[in-house]
């Protein structure tokens, strides 16, 4: 089928949004609304009917699954499309690579270093850029005070110095190292990737007329940051038309610089036309009537598929028994029919899936992960664009040697094949999209977290909606009498009720004559466990040694903190403290110590 006849098959919103040639555009996409397809057929129709040429198109994305599904889609029609002809296809960082491997100095000859990075620069990770720092330290006898949260003080500190600042709050001399750091990296030709874009923005401006570009279309506009917007400012030359799709109510990616304002600024700056696609393809009717009490932009998201099954809220004592149930709860599904692969488990906060690994896995129920945090991190929300992008910009210094894009397209694609059930955060789940989901933790506290501003709280909002919208068909909401979480209430999460009574299928109402006796008796039998708890602690204060000790596998020797029926709580140096079920055995409390 040709792009003409694509194109008619396209909806009123989606074949405006193709066929329009503004100098700059800018569609508000509401979740679902196949602005893929959209940009695919932008893209086609310029360069068909248009005669416009790839190589003279930038079309930007914020995950190699996205740049490789339109490169994808445009080889089926263009079977001899080449990736020089694709160049400008990419992530911001890619395409930045790209720009200074062409237009960087070749490597001298005669093997003479130069103070200046060559186009044969390496791209080296954070904890590369880290080691080098160290290294300037030593070398030079400077001081750098918490250097077990150094990597997070580099994300803070780095970009203030590079906004000039000079002092950062611990007043030590990590300052003083930032100038030494940037000439080591362009004496050995190396970049990190703060470096690609800002680099690449300059000799975007530098090399405007020789790029000549025609057109700058950009997926997921939305998710820009600062530098990410100055990188497309200096692609856009005067004849440049730019055309972009994004939507302001998944914003939540505030920590990298991004904001709900970015959506309204870009189109401020760039003199947009605004044009809508308000029609979701992806959920049932029941699911996007509880995402629109959520939606903070735009208009009502309008559903094109049935009415679909209520949404299914149930209570769990705690996450052991929440998890021993959904491994019952999934492998019925499987057996109805479902591939793993379609049901998903969302959570806050990636402690959450420390027990959930433990039970799938001794339930023997395939599941798959996305790349995950250190174990030394405290759990915060993972930062999916930027793992995927760290692993996928050409050569990488890292230990398991050089990687390269097409191989980790390769593990993200066989992850995606792989018929296991998805366990993420509610932030890795952006993008995706699976028939059956459940949310676990729904208590206030966690779902929300604790907020210190309306910012914070209309984000948590916005990333609450991403979890809704996530699910096709099915969804499945859940939360604790008895958290495990710090800062979780056993109250059910505000959301709950913000959800339309008709959309809901309570196994037990908050509120009920019935779950009220229950907590009633719960509470008594906690207070008076705690009570014993105490006076059992008070009687073994003169037997116990003042310190014991416990060792695990992976942390080795730590002091025990804490313990009761089903935890042990240990404190190892260099790993913080660390909370383990007993009922897998992974602590042997050590004897006489």
């Amino acid at each position: 089928m040709n792009n003409i006849e694509e194109i008619k098959t396209l909806n009123p919103y989606q074949q405006e949004a193709v066929l329009d040639e503004s100098p700059a555009c800018l569609v508000n996409a509401n979740v679902g609304s196949g602005k893929t397809t959209v940009l695919i057929e932008k893209v086609r129709h310029l360069h068909e009917k248009k005669q416009v040429s790839y190589e003279k198109m930038v079309v930007l994305t914020f995950t190699n699954k996205a740049a490789d599904e339109i490169a994808e889609r445009l080889s089926r029609k263009e079977a001899e499309l080449t990736e020089e002809e694709l160049w400008g296809f990419g992530t911001f960082h890619s395409v930045a690579l790209r720009i200074l491997r062409r237009f960087l100095p070749e490597k001298a000859e005669d093997g003479t270093k130069l103070e200046e990075w060559n186009r044969e620069f390496t791209v080296i990770t954070p904890e590369d850029e880290m080691e080098m720092v160290l290294a300037i330290a030593k070398e030079g006898g400077y001081k750098i005070k918490y250097q077990n949260r150094l990597k997070k003080r580099m994300e803070e500190d780095y970009a203030a110095y590079r906004k000039g600042r000079t002092q950062g709050k611990y007043k030590d001399d990590l300052f003083q190292i930032f100038p030494l750091l940037e000439k080591a990296k362009r004496q050995q030709n190396k970049m990190s990737f703060a470096d690609l874009l800002e680099e690449g923005t300059q000799v975007a401006k530098e090399q405007e007329e020789v790029l000549d570009l025609k057109w700058i279309i950009v997926d997921e506009v939305q998710d820009s940051d600062e530098k990410q917007l100055e990188f497309l400012e200096a692609l856009k030359g005067t004849r440049t038309h730019f055309f972009a799709v994004g939507d302001p109510n998944q914003v939540i990616y505030s920590w990298r610089g991004t904001g709900p304002n970015m959506f309204f600024l870009i189109k401020h700056r760039f003199g947009a036309k605004e044009l809508t696609l308000p029609v979701n393809y992806r959920s049932d009717e029941v699911i996007l009537e509880a995402a629109n009490r959520f939606l903070q932009f735009g208009g009502k998201i309008e559903g094109s598929g049935e009415r679909g099954e209520k949404i299914l809220v149930r209570n769990h004592y705690d996450p052991f028994i929440e998890a021993e149930y959904l491994t019952e709860r999934i492998r019925e599904l499987h057996e109805q029919g479902l591939p793993y692969r379609e049901i998903a488990v969302f959570y806050r906060v990636q402690k959450q899936a420390e027990i959930l690994e433990k039970v799938f896995e001794r339930a023997e129920l395939p599941y798959v992960l996305p790349a995950k945090q250190k174990e030394d991190e405290d759990p915060v929300p993972e930062r999916p664009h930027m793992i995927r992008e760290y692993v996928a910009e050409g050569k990488l210094n890292a230990v398991s040697g050089e990687h390269t894009m097409e191989k980790a397209a390769d593990i993200e694609r066989q992850t995606e094949e792989e018929d296991a059930v998805h366990l993420m955060t509610l932030h890795a789940s952006k993008g995706l999209e699976f028939d059956y989901v459940f949310i676990v933790g729904m208590n206030q506290g966690l779902i929300p977290l604790r907020c210190k501003s309306i910012e914070q709280e209309e984000e948590e909002r916005r990333l609450f909606f991403v979890g809704l919208t996530r699910a096709r068909k099915n969804l499945e909401l859940s939360y604790y009498t008895n958290p495990t979480i710090p800062g979780t209430y056993e109250t059910p999460s505000n959301y709950l009720r913000m959800l339309p009574e008709e959309l809901l299928d309570w196994e037990e109402k908050p509120g009920s004559e019935s779950r009220k006796a229950n907590l009633q008796k719960l509470r008594k039998d906690t207070r008076e466990l705690i009570r014993e708890k105490k006076q059992e602690e008070e009687e073994q204060k003169e037997t116990r040694k003042p310190e014991r000790k416990g060792r695990h596998p992976k942390y080795g020797e730590g002091e025990i903190i804490s313990e009761d029926e089903m935890m042990i709580e240990l404190e190892f140096p260099g790993y913080g403290k660390k909370q383990f079920l007993k009922a897998f055995g992974e602590v042997e409390v050590l004897k006489g110590l």
